[in-house]
């Protein structure tokens, strides 16, 4: 079966940056809707027509990833907001920010702690890969159709280096 619109996909991937470190290895296939919201649109048009076994290397710029760092999206807030035990890199949803956070943070992005000092907390609503050019070389380890269930949802519920709130040390991508 040949990868097209409204099909599943189980892939493996490396992903580096530019100058080849290994930022995200994916070993084992996930599942990815094609058509939906799983994958980058870059990555969707290159999986067109190819079936299992096939194997690719793309080059994307930041355009065509993660987007360009945005300063606008880096916050300055009160240290006495947020708890005790809070540590660099730990994620909030912007819905759930303490109450007292800037107001002008989106609520709809999610924050990572990037820096802590006594008095304040940097919170960044960046993809932890934004303004990063990116090299993927992936693998096609299955293709089927997708079911009516996935293609209504447009997921099948794993998503492309979807950054999700994750424990203190977690560097999971995906």
């Amino acid at each position: 079966m040949e990868i097209t619109e409204q099909c599943v996909v189980a892939l493996t991937w490396t992903l580096k940056d530019t100058l080849g470190e290994e930022l995200d290895v994916l070993d084992e296939p996930v599942e990815f809707l094609v058509g939906g919201n799983d994958l980058l649109a870059r990555i969707e048009e290159a999986l067109q027509g190819h079936g299992v076994g096939a194997t690719l290397s793309l080059h994307l710029e930041p355009e065509d990833a993660f987007g360009d760092f945005q300063d606008q999206l880096l916050f300055l807030e009160p240290r006495a907001l947020f708890p005790a035990e809070l540590e660099e890199g730990m994620t909030f949803e912007g819905s759930a920010l303490p109450e007292g956070c800037n107001p002008d943070a989106p609520r709809n992005a999610l924050y990572t702690v990037s820096e802590i000092y006594p008095e304040h907390v940097v919170l960044d609503g960046n993809h932890p890969l934004a303004g990063i050019a990116i090299r993927l070389h992936l693998k096609v380890c299955g293709v089927r159709q997708a079911t009516e269930e996935e293609v209504g949802r447009g997921t099948t519920g794993t998503g492309f280096f979807r950054v999700q709130p994750q424990a203190p040390g977690s560097q999971t991508l995906h």
